[in-house]
């Protein structure tokens, strides 16, 4: 391996990491050792997120000096490696070794923590904000109880849905009804003006989340009305504290749905968690005021480095 204190100084000799694999089922209980001993605070590491995305995202993985390296092959960069920090000089080591492997040098995922604690990174890499994938984090309880002007339409609007819709009904997200989620997600991509693939992608991992559901630890709910599915979520633990809203698809045709599935799954969880973290909204526009309309608690801003060591 390269060694850290000369890597700018000299050429150095070319190396190979291990091997980078795809995700399998057996290496959930090693990848959540590492993700329950260090505690990653984004939805990024949440191992079903990482399984069900990974043919989206050409996603692999290793293990690099006792840490957990995960590289996603499509954004061509890798997640800030899993375990004890390395400082700037052994980050320069790894991503000379990803150069040598024809991978680019980047890295994403970057905490302000980390900044703070090793300012001179900007020595190596350029270091960029990463709004468009800043996570939502909201109180449980706050979503809960609606309470405060700001979230008073967002009462109006479920109480709007159950009085228009009397007979709705609230199912765990099992059997037949996942069936069902899998056809609403179909109807909905049908009349989506948003880019195809990406509808593709995510319809993919949805049925990779339902095809090893129960492996996954993954759990969810559906508002139905009559027999017609309307909304539904798929949600798993991320860390003690926090459950990860990993999809939620609603019909809007039927006015507050929207609302509902929001408020029931938030209902549903808020004896098993104290935070929601709701994910991105990837630059979208309508996402991002829906996601802002909700009062988060905070935004998780995460950062990506890339390399550019003669700055």
């Amino acid at each position: 391996m390269y060694r850290a204190e000369a890597v700018l100084q000299a050429p150095p000799k070319k190396t190979r990491l291990p091997e980078l694999n795809r995700f399998d089922l057996k290496d959930r209980g090693m990848i959540q050792t590492y993700i329950d001993t260090f505690k990653p605070l984004s939805c990024e590491y949440n191992f079903s997120n990482l399984f069900a995305w990974q043919d989206a995202y050409q996603l692999t993985w290793t293990l690099y000096q006792e840490r957990l390296l995960i590289y996603d092959n499509v954004s061509q960069c890798g997640f800030i490696p899993l375990g004890e920090d390395f400082c700037p000089e052994e980050l320069v080591v790894l991503s000379l070794n990803l150069k040598d492997m024809g991978l680019t040098p980047d890295f994403y995922l970057v905490t302000p923590d980390y900044l703070r604690r090793f300012p001179w990174i900007e020595n190596y890499y350029e270091v960029r904000e990463e709004r468009d994938y800043s996570e939502y984090i909201y109180d449980v309880n706050s979503l809960c109880e609606l309470t405060g002007k700001k979230l008073h339409k967002k009462r109006n609007l479920i109480s709007q849905f159950k009085r228009s819709y009397p007979d709705f009904e609230v199912h765990p997200l099992k059997g037949e009804y996942k069936s069902k989620a899998l056809e609403l997600t179909k109807e909905l991509m049908s009349r989506s003006k948003l880019n195809s693939t990406t509808l593709d992608h995510e319809f993919c991992a949805l049925k990779t989340s339902f095809d090893y559901f129960e492996d996954l630890g993954l759990e969810g709910l559906s508002i139905t009305i009559g027999s017609r599915m309307v909304a539904f979520s798929v949600f798993s633990r991320l860390s003690r504290s926090t459950y990860d809203i990993q999809f939620e698809k609603s019909d809007i045709e039927f006015k507050g749905v929207s609302q509902v599935i929001n408020h029931e799954t938030a209902l549903y969880l808020k004896d098993k968690c104290f935070y929601l973290n709701r994910e991105q909204d990837l630059g979208i526009k309508g996402l991002r005021q829906a996601k802002l309309s909700y009062q988060p608690l905070k935004l998780l801003t995460l950062y990506s480095l890339v390399f550019s060591p003669l700055n």
